[in-house]
């Protein structure tokens, strides 16, 4: 089970899933500037990781898969400390559908 941020995302590097999709008006944007919508995506795998001692520390992970085979991931802080404006990316994420897969099949 992976237990840290840097730990999840070392996996992913090491795995060539270290793809960040990245939110902008018109969707998520893979790192070659590709523009997926929900419809093109699907939650593989949540993680949720918890600060000892800061709030703002709560930060979740999605796993994210695109209808085109690019894997990769979109980080968010939880709830008030979110760091992205009035609820859109929230909205967004909402709307992609999940296909929950355990870990040991994500990282065999």
């Amino acid at each position: 089970m992976m237990t840290t941020l840097s730990g999840v995302l070392e996996q992913l590097r090491i795995r060539k899933q270290d793809n960040e999709f990245i939110i902008s008006e018109e969707g998520f944007k893979s790192p070659s500037e590709k523009l997926y919508q929900p419809d093109d995506l699907k939650i593989i795998k949540t993680f949720r990781f918890e600060g000892d001692s800061d709030p703002s520390d709560n930060t979740i992970l999605y796993l994210i898969e695109a209808n085109d085979g690019l894997t990769g991931y979109s980080i968010d802080a939880y709830g008030a400390y979110s760091n992205h404006e009035e609820g859109w990316y929230d909205d967004f994420v909402r709307k992609i559908p999940v296909a929950e897969r355990e870990e040991q099949e994500i990282f065999k």
